[in-house]
């Protein structure tokens, strides 16, 4: 199964979906390491997707080494190997939008920041990931882990449930000339064992097709997790972002200090 008219609606969500579409695709070499994303999204065909090799690979168990360099943020952001039954990529596509959508509403703006690769200028240090799952056909998760002082972090998700208020009759959203609009915003429940947290659905729509999205964004001190998932092979049916990634995220996040 190919993306097709969906492939609009996906460019205006965040830059790292490509990279999760990419996760799922049949073309996933088979040396169990997350592949570069393809080079549009009508080209990346979503599915059971990976080959046996990564398949394996994935789904041993074996968790990745604990990183002991880099920055705070890489070390708390998730790689391959850390979910069993997904592929993690690091990577975006080139030819994705990138950047902070702008919405049309101020009111709207933090929701606008939560779809975008960037987030709100308050974010001091950002690191993005793509996730697809092997095990639920076309589940893309975007993943992005940001430091904020406290009271920014706070500031921010006391802002987000304003905007999931304010927001409910929809909002449109430009990003690189690209605009979209986003309907229906309603809060979801949702379990985590951040701080404090923040959920909701909506649904995107551009160029004719439209795709629902399950967005959560959790704070554990000053840093910020959003995460956001839709589903590319059925974008209109509805998709939640796995309780086990979210779980892991937050782990791992704890775990960086």
């Amino acid at each position: 199964m190919r993306i097709t008219a969906r492939a609009t609606t996906v460019a205006l969500l965040p830059a790292l979906l490509f990279a999760a579409v990419g996760c799922s695709s049949t073309d996933t070499p088979a040396t169990g390491k997350a592949p570069a994303p393809s080079g549009s999204a009508a080209s990346a065909a979503p599915g059971t997707g990976a080959s046996a090799g990564a398949s394996a690979a994935a789904a041993s168990g074996a968790p990745a080494a604990p990183k002991t360099g880099g920055t705070k943020l890489e070390r708390a952001s998730l790689e391959q190997g850390d979910l069993p039954g997904y592929q993690i990529s690091s990577q975006s596509n080139p030819n994705a939008p990138h950047g902070q959508p702008q919405a049309d509403k101020k009111a709207c703006q933090p929701l606008a920041d939560a779809m975008g690769d960037k987030p709100d200028p308050a974010a001091r240090e950002s690191v993005n990931r793509g996730i697809g799952s092997q095990r639920q056909v076309g589940l893309a998760v975007a993943a992005t882990v940001s430091s904020y002082t406290e009271s920014d972090a706070k500031r921010l998700v006391s802002r987000l449930k304003q905007a999931i208020a304010a927001c409910g009759g929809g909002f449109s959203a430009t990003v690189e000339k690209q605009t979209g609009s986003y309907k229906d915003v309603k809060a979801a429940p949702y379990k985590t064992g951040g701080d404090e947290s923040v959920s909701w659905t909506t649904t995107a729509v551009a160029g004719g097709a439209s795709a629902q999205v399950h967005l959560v964004v959790v704070r554990q001190g000053g840093t910020v997790v959003r995460l956001t998932a839709l589903n590319v092979a059925a974008a209109g049916q509805k998709a939640q972002v796995p309780q086990e990634v979210a779980d892991k995220q937050l782990e791992k996040v704890k775990r960086a200090g």
